[in-house]
């Protein structure tokens, strides 16, 4: 009987296929071959499920699943998730590109380093040629060995990209799971460094797709395509949106593994970053909160071309 692999890929896909051809041939070409491939399809209207059981048919690590009807965009990423019996997780996305030494050299940073929950590398922006065109700067303090500390920084110092990290599982199922209210992404990677240290691969080793031309949009409209029932302004009024984002930092700390001085002087931090934001936040709120693009900073660090280090490139179904 053969064992269970050490590691899930979760990849909840969308009408993804421009890209997702070149994703698929990115991560079955990675140098890190134990793994299992779930790929959830949010009832795409695409040729995605053509491609998706075209690769399933040559590689029996693929398992694919195709949702009834559109669940939405965190629905569908805890679905790729609960499937997982896997030690280790990550979530992946139809339309990046993945080095391939980029499993491979995040398993070995967590199995070098056991308090590490999370490991991810340098990452860079490309457009749809698969062309660099920015580099994220890390800038919070997520290596340090104390949560607070952690917490404080990831509060105060920025927003790194640590969502399509290697993460223990184990740490993921001690926190809240992803949500779709404001900003739940951000709450996510603090809840998990809450759970310990992250480690970042120095090299860029992942590559983001941008999609230059897309619309601003409201609090409100990213909450809906993250979850269809955000839509009810009834039932999801923007002051909710913005209540729940604050109410998921109290939960993370609630359930983070902390001693009692630890969480309150994480208390104390959400407290100040709560007194700075209150009145923009509230303002925000009752113009309806419109989103302002999140855009990366050059960083030195040594880039190079996709091609160079992308496996399969070129080696794409017909």
């Amino acid at each position: 009987m053969n064992a269970a692999p050490r590691l899930c890929i979760g990849l909840p896909i969308y009408n993804g296929e421009t890209f997702l051809a070149e994703s698929l041939e990115a991560l079955l070409g990675q140098s890190y071959a134990d793994f299992e491939l779930i790929i959830s399809d949010n009832a795409s209207t695409d040729n995605s499920a053509d491609i998706c059981r075209h690769y399933a048919k040559q590689d029996s690590r693929i398992r694919y699943v195709r949702q009834p009807r559109n669940i939405g965009m965190v629905p569908n990423h805890n679905f790729v998730l609960g499937q997982a019996t896997s030690e280790l997780f990550k979530w992946a996305s139809d339309d990046d590109l993945y080095a391939r030494d980029l499993l491979g050299r995040c398993v070995d940073a967590l199995d070098e380093n056991p308090q590490v929950v999370l490991a991810h590398s340098v990452s860079a922006m490309i457009d749809k040629a698969g062309a660099v065109t920015g580099v994220f700067e890390y800038r919070t303090a997520v290596a340090d060995s104390r949560p607070p500390e952690r917490f404080r920084s990831m509060l105060f110092d920025g927003w790194d990209d640590y969502t399509y990290g290697v993460v223990r599982t184990k740490a993921l199922r001690q926190i809240p799971t992803h949500n779709s209210y404001h900003f739940a992404d951000r709450i996510l990677n603090t809840a998990i460094a809450l759970q310990g240290p992250f480690h970042v691969v120095p090299e860029c080793l992942y590559f983001r797709r941008e999609h230059p031309g897309r619309p601003a949009l409201t609090v409100r409209n990213r909450c809906a395509l993250m979850d269809p029932r955000r839509a009810n302004r009834l039932r999801h009024p923007v002051a909710r949106l913005y209540a729940e984002y604050i109410w998921g930092y109290v939960a993370a700390i609630r359930r983070a593994p902390l001693s009692p001085h630890d969480r309150r002087e994480c208390y104390r931090y959400l407290a100040q970053w709560i007194a700075g934001r209150a009145v923009p936040v509230a303002g925000r709120a009752l113009r309806g909160g419109t989103l302002k693009a999140w855009e990366p900073t050059s960083a030195e660090h040594a880039v190079v071309s996709p091609d160079a280090v992308v496996a399969r490139r070129d080696n794409r179904p017909a």
